[in-house]
């Protein structure tokens, strides 16, 4: 599995620490930025994760921001991507299981390392039932065609 990863400057240590986790795993990253604590936008790095997840180059991808909601409202932009915005595990779970996410996006000032590396596992280990959610998966895509 090869999950992208991305953050604005609020977002950068909590980014890291992630990423040690997900190394500790042997899960492969890709880090989309940024690269500092210097001041940025959040929209950089969700459109970059999203596209990466989107074209395939990536498994999946995991955003951090203040809060979480921009970042993930970026990433929502790219076609194709199902981007959840979580601070707890049970919604990260079901996202998996009902939405088929593909994209992860937290707050650095929402939840902390424990509670951001237990809705990252969470996620992770979360599988697409398909089934009775796949009509609405479907769904979303196709308000995406709507669009174009």
């Amino acid at each position: 599995m090869k999950i992208a990863l991305g953050s604005d400057h609020v977002g950068y240590d909590l980014k890291k620490e992630i990423e040690k986790h997900l190394h500790a795993m042997s899960i492969e990253t890709v880090d989309f930025g940024t690269d500092s604590h210097e001041r940025t936008d959040y929209p950089i790095y969700g459109e970059a994760v999203g596209n990466a997840v989107a074209k395939g180059e990536c498994d999946k991808g995991i955003l951090i921001c203040g809060t979480g909601v921009g970042i993930g409202l970026a990433a929502n932009k790219v076609n194709g991507i199902r981007a959840v915005t979580c601070s707890e595990p049970y919604s990260a779970l079901l996202s998996r299981q009902h939405n088929d996410t593909n994209v992860l996006s937290m707050g650095a000032r929402v939840v902390g390392l424990d509670l951001a590396l237990m809705i990252v596992d969470t996620w992770l280990s979360g599988e697409y039932e398909g089934g009775r959610h796949a009509k609405r998966v479907q769904m979303l895509a196709d308000i995406e065609k709507k669009q174009n």
